[in-house]
C-alpha cells in the first residue's frame, strides 16, 4: 500500500481507519485508576493538585461539563496522533518549503506520527496528554522560529506560551525547555538567543502559580516528586538502562531507531534532532538509577519522526512506512483477540484481582447498595478509591497510610468530620480484625468473590477520630509531609487540619 500510494493518500486512506480502532478502544476500555484519579480533579477543580500541576484537571473539569462517558473524556487522546501528525506536515512543508520534495516529507512525517505504536492504542487521558499536544507544538514553534530569520520573535513568543502550558502540565517539560538551551548554543544566534529569553520568560506566571499554589498546600508537588516516591529507591542498575533501550526501541520501532542513529545529513532538521535526542539522552542517564516510564518519552516522538522523515531518501521512507502500516496493524489484530477473552484468562495472574476491579467495577459498586445510606465509602489505596468512585459516582476515601502516590485524598477528605460515623471499606487483600478495631467501635469483615477474585468489606461503625489521627495521621504527616525548613510556608491543609499548632516540618 505505502509503495504505491503517495505519503498524503496513505494518511487520509489511514486516517478513518485509525480513528475507527481509537474510538472504538475507547469505548471499550474501563476507565483506569490514573484516569479516575485525575477524573476526581476535574469533579473537584483547584489551582493545584496533590502530585502534579494542575492543567489535566482543569481539561477534565471542562470534560465534565459535557459528559462523563469514557469516550468523550478520552477524546484528547483520541484524537491527539492525527492532529499532531498534521501539526508536523503543516510546520515541515512551512518551513522547508523550498526543498526540494518538502511537501512530500511532511506528509511522510504525519504518517510515521500517525501510526507510531503508542499513536496505535494511547487513548487513555493522564498527565502526559495535555504535557504531549504543549510540548510538541512549543517544539514545532521554536523550530519555526530559530530557522526562519524573517520571522521576527512572535514564533518565540506563540513557542513559550505552548511551553508555560506544558509546565503547567507535568514537570518532565524542562526536559524540553533544556532541549532549547542547547540548539541556541549550536546555533549562536543573537536573535535566537532573545527568543529563548522570551520563551522562558512567559513561563514565569506559570511557575509562580504552582509555587505560590504549594506554598499553601504542603508542597505536595515538590515533595513527591523529588522526596517522596524515591522513598528505598536509588542506585545504579544495569537492568533499568536496558529496559530503557528496549523501550526506546520499541517506540520509535527497531528501524525507526537504527535508521536515527545511521549518519546522514546532519544540518537537515537539527533542530529537530536537538529536541528529540537531547531529551532521550537525559532520560538514558536518569535510567542508570530509575526505571523510566513508557509515557514519559511521548512528548519527544513527533520531533524524532519528523527528523526521520527529513533526513532519509524517498525509497527508505517508503519502505519505513510499510513496516509502520504492518506493525500497526499487528497491535490492533493483538488487541482485538485479547478483548475477545474471557476475564477469567487472566486468573493467574498476581494483577487478576485489579483487573476485576478495573473491569467488574459496576457489579462491584452493586455489592455496596445495602450501605450506601448508612456508612461513608472508603478502599485501603488511592486507584482502588478513585476507579470505584467514578463507576458509583460517588467519592471513595482511602483509609489508612497508603503510599506516597496519588494522596490527593489528604486534600479532599476531613477525618476530624467523620468522627463517630460508620465507614465500610472494600480491599482486593484480605485484613485482619486487628487492622480495623482501634479505629471502630465495633468491625464486621465480609469476604465475597467476583469474577473468581476474592474482595472483602470491612464494615466499622463508630469511627474513632483521635486514635486514627494518633497513629495512622502522625505516620503520614512524618513519612510524607516532613518538609525541609528552607521552603516557605503559607498553609499546610494537613498539619493544619490534625495538628494545629504544630507545622509539617522535617525534625
Amino acid at each position: 500500500m505505502a509503495g504505491s500510494t503517495s505519503p498524503r493518500n496513505l494518511f487520509l486512506l489511514l486516517l478513518p481507519v485509525t480513528l475507527a480502532f481509537r474510538f472504538w478502544l475507547a469505548a471499550a476500555m474501563p476507565i483506569t485508576g490514573d484516569e479516575a484519579y485525575f477524573i476526581w480533579w476535574g469533579k473537584i477543580p483547584d489551582w493545584g493538585f496533590y502530585d502534579h500541576p494542575p492543567m489535566i484537571g482543569w481539561w477534565f473539569a471542562a470534560l465534565l461539563l459535557v459528559s462523563d462517558a469514557e469516550w468523550w473524556l478520552r477524546l484528547p487522546a483520541i484524537l491527539q496522533p492525527a492532529l499532531l501528525g498534521l501539526a508536523v506536515s503543516a510546520t515541515l512543508a512551512s518551513i522547508w518549503r523550498r526543498q526540494r520534495d518538502s511537501d512530500e516529507r511532511a506528509w511522510w512525517a504525519a504518517v510515521l506520527v500517525l501510526l507510531a505504536p503508542a499513536s496505535v492504542w494511547n487513548v487513555f487521558v493522564t498527565t502526559d496528554i495535555p504535557l504531549v499536544y504543549f510540548s510538541v507544538l512549543s517544539g514545532l514553534a521554536w523550530v519555526k522560529a530559530s530557522q526562519d530569520d524573517e520571522s521576527g520573535y512572535g514564533w518565540f513568543v506563540v513557542c513559550g506560551i505552548l511551553l508555560a502550558g506544558a509546565v503547567l502540565s507535568k514537570y518532565f517539560v524542562a526536559f524540553l525547555g533544556f532541549a532549547y538551551l542547547i540548539h541556541a548554543l549550536l546555533l549562536r544566534r543573537r536573535r535566537v538567543w532573545g527568543g529563548l529569553l522570551i520563551a522562558y520568560a512567559c513561563c514565569l506566571p506559570a511557575l509562580g502559580l504552582m509555587a505560590w499554589w504549594n506554598a499553601g498546600h504542603c508542597w505536595p508537588n515538590y515533595m513527591f516528586n523529588f522526596v517522596n516516591r524515591h522513598e528505598g529507591g536509588g542506585g545504579l542498575s544495569w537492568q533499568t538502562p536496558l529496559l530503557y533501550a528496549a523501550t526506546l526501541a520499541y517506540l520509535l520501532t527497531p528501524p525507526g531507531l537504527w535508521l536515527l542513529m545511521r549518519r546522514g545529513d546532519g544540518a537537515v532538521g537539527r533542530g529537530l534532532a536537538v529536541l528529540s535526542f537531547v531529551p532521550f539522552l537525559l532520560f538514558a542517564l536518569l535510567s542508570l538509577g530509575k526505571k523510566i516510564g513508557l509515557h514519559w518519552l511521548l512528548s519527544f516522538l513527533p520531533f524524532a519522526f519528523a527528523w526521520l522523515a527529513l533526513r532519509l531518501p524517498a525509497p527508505t521512507l517508503k519502505r519505513v512506512s510499510r513496516f509502520f502500516v504492518g506493525f500497526a496493524a499487528l497491535h490492533v489484530a493483538a488487541i482485538l483477540v485479547v478483548a475477545n477473552l474471557p476475564l477469567e484468562t487472566w486468573k493467574p495472574a498476581r494483577v487478576y484481582d485489579g483487573v476485576v476491579l478495573t473491569f467488574r467495577a459496576p457489579q462491584l459498586i452493586e455489592r455496596l447498595k445495602p450501605y450506601e445510606a448508612e456508612y461513608t465509602f472508603a478502599s485501603d489505596g488511592y486507584s482502588n478509591a478513585v476507579t470505584l468512585g467514578y463507576n458509583a459516582r460517588r467519592y471513595f476515601a482511602v483509609f489508612g497510610v497508603g503510599s506516597s502516590h496519588a494522596r490527593h485524598d489528604d486534600i479532599l477528605t476531613d477525618w476530624q468530620a467523620l468522627d463517630g460515623k460508620n465507614i465500610l471499606t472494600l480491599r482486593k487483600s484480605e485484613p485482619t480484625l486487628a487492622d480495623y478495631q482501634p479505629y471502630f467501635a465495633s468491625v464486621e469483615i465480609k469476604r465475597f468473590e467476583e469474577a473468581g477474585a476474592p474482595f472483602w468489606i470491612v464494615l466499622g461503625r463508630g469511627f474513632r477520630y483521635e486514635t486514627y489521627r494518633d497513629r495512622v495521621l502522625t505516620e503520614i504527616r512524618q513519612r510524607w509531609y516532613a518538609l525541609p525548613g528552607w521552603l516557605p510556608q503559607t498553609h499546610c491543609y494537613f498539619c493544619d487540619r490534625y495538628f494545629g499548632g504544630e507545622t509539617c516540618r522535617r525534625s
